[in-house]
């Protein structure tokens, strides 16, 4: 089946009937949501969703064609991990304004282009989570500005190295793994 048969077949799917929502829980991150629906196939149920206003993940890279990547603690992995710059997506903006604030946070660079290349559902199963990932081009330094609970390496790496790193299972998380891939495969 052709791509623009796929797209239409999904667009022109019957959708879940949301028959009542209660919000359980809202916090400064994500919320708790639970959805009582009626599936495509007409089966009743209860849903728990996660809210989440969206993320942008930024791949940066250099004029030498290294890509700028951070490490961090990740309390939820407990422990340090190297990653795309990412950060929750304010409302108002778009995701390219949002990609130019987080890289300049926790990087300190400024890029003359974005441009989204992946738009992703990280885990569509339970989280709204939206997440655009775009590459950054055209980099100056300059100082990264954190915020106060982010302490944050910033080291850039050939591709060659990103692709051992996720070889070796020292490249973990995912929306970093799935940008450099698709990055080296489609765009480089």
């Amino acid at each position: 089946m052709a791509a623009k048969d796929r797209r239409k077949k999904d667009t022109d799917a019957v959708k879940a009937k949301i028959l009542g929502s209660e919000m359980i829980y809202e916090g400064p991150v994500f919320g708790l949501r639970r959805d009582e629906v009626q599936e495509p196939s007409g089966v009743r149920t209860r849903r728990e969703v996660i809210t989440h206003p969206g993320s942008v993940v930024v791949l940066p890279v250099l004029p030498d064609g290294r890509i700028v990547m951070i490490r961090q603690y990740r309390h939820a992995t407990r422990q340090y991990m190297w990653e795309l710059v990412a950060g929750r997506k304010e409302p108002e903006e778009s995701p390219e304004e949002g990609a130019a604030r987080e890289l300049l946070e926790e990087t300190g660079y400024r890029a003359k282009r974005f441009k989204v290349f992946l738009d992703i559902f990280p885990t569509p199963g339970f989280l709204e989570e939206r997440m655009w990932i775009l590459l950054a081009e055209g980099l100056k330094a300059g100082e990264a500005q954190p915020e106060d609970d982010e302490k944050i390496e910033v080291q850039a790496y050939k591709l060659k190295e990103l692709q051992q790193m996720m070889k070796e299972g020292e490249l973990k998380d995912a929306k970093s793994i799935a940008g450099i891939l698709y990055y080296s495969t489609f765009l480089r």
